[in-house]
């Protein structure tokens, strides 16, 4: 890691998280246009280099100004690649704070998702003091849905979300 790599902001047996930055741009070229990403979350129409570090600036840079928290690179512990995404959003639309994942391909199916978003969840409860945080999910994505359920977070109803009204799924976990 060179001196202008942050120090991670929350740390797990195996990753860490810390803020995105203009470094991040390609990263985030990759995953938002990735087939999985759209599919189950959205279409960001983030099509270029400068699209993404303006969706960084604006997205998780402004939310961590404005709320203390936002959506962190999730790296391997000792590796300076960021593989995925984890943490919280304050949406409009929603009366509680969203956590959300999303992680590369290559990155997949090894319990990454679980670990960012177990330790992302405890950081909302003993580092920001929220007694509730909720989930959104698409009705097919299953695998989404399992890791809530394996962090503790319950189905609790549908729900019509966003300017298309999209029926979702939302999940919640309770102090």
């Amino acid at each position: 890691m060179d001196a202008k790599t942050p120090d991670p902001l929350i740390t797990t047996a195996r990753l860490a998280l810390r803020p995105l930055d203009d470094a991040d741009a390609a990263f985030m070229l990759e995953l938002l246009n990735d087939e999985d990403f759209i599919r189950h979350i959205a279409d960001r129409g983030v099509r270029t280099l400068d699209e993404a570090r303006a969706y960084i600036a604006a997205g998780p840079v402004e939310s961590y100004a404005r709320n203390g928290f936002g959506l962190w690179r999730v790296e391997e512990r000792g590796q300076d690649v960021a593989i995925g995404l984890c943490g919280l959003v304050r949406r409009p639309g929603l009366d509680d704070v969203d956590i959300g994942f999303a992680f590369l391909p290559a990155w997949r199916g090894r319990g990454y998702a679980r670990e960012s978003a177990q330790a992302v969840l405890a950081h909302a409860h003993t580092r920001l003091g929220l007694a509730r945080v909720v989930a959104i999910v698409a009705p097919d994505n299953a695998a989404s849905a399992a890791v809530l359920a394996a962090i503790g977070l319950r189905f609790e109803r549908l729900i019509r979300f966003g300017e298309t009204g999209e029926t979702l799924r939302l999940f919640a976990w309770e102090a």
